[in-house]
């Protein structure tokens, strides 16, 4: 198997890249730095060029039995693929799990020419493949009444590395975030010499157990790639409640509230971040390596999700990942939510800053007690035994594979 990917991207975790089965290709960024002629004419440019170099590995590879594109991003790489696929004799399949236009209209609004361009784009070459996923019912409904595409419905799943994690894993990642996170460093001067602790965990050297810290902070997690489909100011206003609830006297734990990933409007935030001045709630930003990614969302308590859908037909990938680690999630609402939180079931949902406050008050009220509400989340998503991602290949892709030979 040969994965095509930009090599800007996020490093791939080690059980792919030991894999002797994959081969990665990287496609190299380009025109990054053009500054001559209008937008239009650069964006052109960069699009000629990737669809160059999208043709040139793919026509260097050995001649696959199928070509799967997920789709954002298409521009330029749905008609490249389908002209590759038609001289290699390949099927081609489209995973959507957006439509590219709707993202690029954040930028440039709705009836910007290149965003018009990009949806004339996606309709009329999208139609061209042998076969289609999508990653919801919703975008599987809209697909065909609006696209006249015939799509399978393939739910994202966890992968099995998402998982909740043991104690003294938990511990160890821990230690190595402390070296540069003051947040998670132990929060007491007078450390006794048979204990290691972290904010949250504390070793016995002498056995070697790991248990929480009494009277530990709450973990509440989000991650993000910081683009305009996700404000952050929601979560740093229902923060700031939060820091008032603590301030009026309410009986809520101490806060960290780490947010991994990178992106465009990272320093934003990041700037907004330093001017906030709290003294329960401690805030810190962090990209982390594939493999302790996984493993922080296992440690946590909460997550809290501000994915937006451009289209409002797909879900975000982040919370799967999240219910996996069997970690409950406060998700801002938007159309297709549903199909994938459960409201009172594995989260809540929240239309604004004051409501994800009153969320967050509510379920961190005596947070490590298992019949408090999140507790109830967390058996729930325990029990409900998710399909894992092997699992949800074999029983829907599998067949349609099958049916194209």
């Amino acid at each position: 198997m040969a994965l095509s990917e930009f090599l800007s991207g996020a490093k791939p975790h080690r059980d792919i890249l030991s894999n002797d089965k994959i081969n990665i290709v990287y496609i190299t960024e380009v025109m990054t730095t053009m500054k001559f002629g209008s937008k239009i004419f650069q964006y052109g440019l960069k699009v000629f060029v990737q669809t160059l170099q999208i043709c040139y590995i793919l026509l260097k590879i050995d001649a696959p039995s199928y070509m799967l594109l997920q789709n954002p991003p298409g521009l330029p790489a749905i008609a490249a693929v389908w002209a590759v696929c038609l001289l290699r004799g390949s099927k081609f399949i489209i995973d959507w799990h957006n439509y590219g236009y709707t993202i690029m209209s954040l930028t440039h609004g709705d009836h910007h020419p290149i965003v018009l361009i990009a949806k004339w784009y996606e309709h009329f070459f999208g139609k061209l493949s042998d076969s289609n996923l999508c990653v919801t019912e919703a975008m599987k409904e809209d697909l065909r009444v609006n696209w006249n595409i015939k799509a399978t419905t393939l739910y994202d799943c966890p992968s099995p590395i998402f998982r909740e994690t043991p104690l003294e894993l938990q511990h160890k990642l821990f230690k190595k975030l402390a070296k540069d996170f003051d947040a998670f460093k132990a929060r007491s001067e007078s450390v006794p010499s048979n204990l290691e602790q972290t904010a949250f965990t504390e070793l016995h050297t002498g056995t070697g157990n790991v248990t929480h810290i009494q009277g530990r902070p709450a973990l509440l997690l989000s991650s993000t790639s910081w683009t305009e489909d996700e404000d952050f100011s929601i979560l740093l206003k229902a923060l700031e409640e939060y820091e008032g609830f603590k301030n009026s006297g309410i009986t809520l734990p101490p806060l960290v509230c780490a947010i991994t990933g990178k992106g465009p409007l990272q320093e934003f935030y990041n700037n907004l971040i330093e001017k906030l001045h709290f003294k329960h709630v401690h805030i810190c930003t962090l990209w982390l390596e594939a493999e302790d990614y996984p493993v922080l969302l296992g440690s946590g308590d909460l997550g809290v999700c501000l994915h937006k859908s451009t289209s409002g037909l797909d879900l975000p990938m982040k919370v799967v990942d999240m219910f996996g680690c069997h970690l409950p999630v406060c998700a801002i609402d938007f159309p297709c939510l549903h199909e994938l939180v459960k409201t009172e079931e594995n989260g809540l949902i929240f239309k604004n800053s004051h409501e994800l406050a009153v969320q967050l008050k509510l379920l961190f009220t005596d947070f490590q007690n298992e019949k408090n509400k999140l507790g109830v989340f967390k058996r729930n998503l325990k029990e409900s035994k998710m399909v894992q991602w092997d699992e949800n290949w074999d029983e829907t892709v599998r067949p349609l594979l099958a049916a194209n030979n």
